[in-house]
Formats: structure tokens, sequence, C-alpha cells
């Protein structure tokens, strides 16, 4: 939750006015807090709009990328270089995993966000193993969705009562019920869209 900075009242993370005030929201393009005016009083940064912002940190995000481990659950620093590739050609260590688990990648090539997936992981800006890729996204929620893999339909995504939505092939999922997803699939988180892969 953020403060509104005219009425001081509780709001969603990723709201673009206050469903209190009406107020609309700007937010510091150097460190994100919410506030009036035309510089941040935190740090003295300007203020911008929402998609201001969000442009930002698209590129922000777009100059970076790590590659998560699927039983380790550390970082791994990528070459950009290799983020452009298809799953199949690009050099990523593969962790140990349990008999029989496939490897479940997601990606998007465009913002070099290449993540694996690992049973029970969150995907979101606050929490779970994926928040770098996400945490300067405000359409993201904190706790957005969740990886799961099952024995009788293998990975499935689970929405977890996000504020903008996790789809499946264009389909906006219902909170807590799992989707099976499968080789080729479009997963989008809020307003990413990533590429499912499984080997």
């Amino acid at each position: 939750m953020i403060i509104c900075p005219n009425c001081k009242e509780e709001i969603d993370d990723d709201s673009h006015y206050c469903d209190q005030c009406g107020q609309a929201l700007l937010y510091c393009q150097r460190c994100g807090r919410v506030g009036m005016g035309r510089r941040c009083t935190n740090c003295g940064g300007l203020m911008v709009t929402p998609a201001e912002y969000q442009r930002k940190a698209n590129a922000q995000v777009s100059q970076s990328a790590v590659s998560i481990g699927f039983a380790s659950h550390e970082f791994i620093t990528t070459n950009s270089s290799t983020l452009g590739k298809t799953p199949a050609s690009a050099s990523i260590p593969q962790p140990n995993q349990p008999h029989g688990v496939p490897v479940l990648l997601l990606y998007n090539g465009s913002l070099n966000i290449r993540i694996q997936g690992i049973n029970g992981a969150v995907i979101g800006r606050r929490q779970g193993p994926y928040a770098q890729f996400f945490q300067n996204n405000m359409y993201v929620s904190g706790v957005h969705a969740q990886l799961k893999y099952k024995a009788d339909s293998g990975w499935c995504i689970t929405d977890k009562h996000s504020s903008n939505g996790t789809k499946l092939n264009d389909h906006l999922l219902q909170p807590d019920v799992d989707m099976s997803i499968k080789n080729g699939d479009i997963v989008t988180i809020a307003n990413i869209n990533l590429q499912v892969s499984v080997n």
C-alpha cells in the first residue's frame, strides 16, 4: 500500500489516482516515491506520470537480466548477448532438478527477461525469486501469480488476486485457479508478455 500525498489515505500500490480524493499521482523517476509537484520531496528527482515512469522502468529492466536457478534459487548474471536467443541456443547453466520435472522457461527477448521455473515460486514486484524483473513495474502486484508443478498436469500458473490480472494466451485467469501451461503458450503478467518454453 502507498499513502496518498494529498489526503494521506492508504491506496493500492499500482494506483494512478487516489480512490479516496481523486488526486492524480506522480512518481519520482529517481527513487519511485509517490508525490505531487515537479520535484520529489525525498530525493529531489523529477516527478513524472505513471506512464512516463513505466517507460523508464522498462528501459532499466532491458539493460540488465538475470537467469534464475530452478533448485538453487540463486541469481546467475547472464551476458546480454545471449538474451535475444531462444532457450535452446542460450547458454544457461542447467541446475539440478527433481527427476522427471521438465525445465520451464519464461522469457521476453525485447525486455531481456529470462526466468527459470521454480515449483511454488511467487511472481511479483515485491516477493518471490523473480522480483527484480518486476520491481520497477507499477502494474505488477507485489504478489501477482505463482508457478506450480503438478504430477498430473505439469507446470501451472495461478493468479493471486493481482490488480491488473494474469492472462494465458490472452485469456484472463480467475484468481486461485491453477491453469496448465505448455510449450509455446504466452503468459501475460499485467502488461508483460512472457513466452513459455517447457523442455
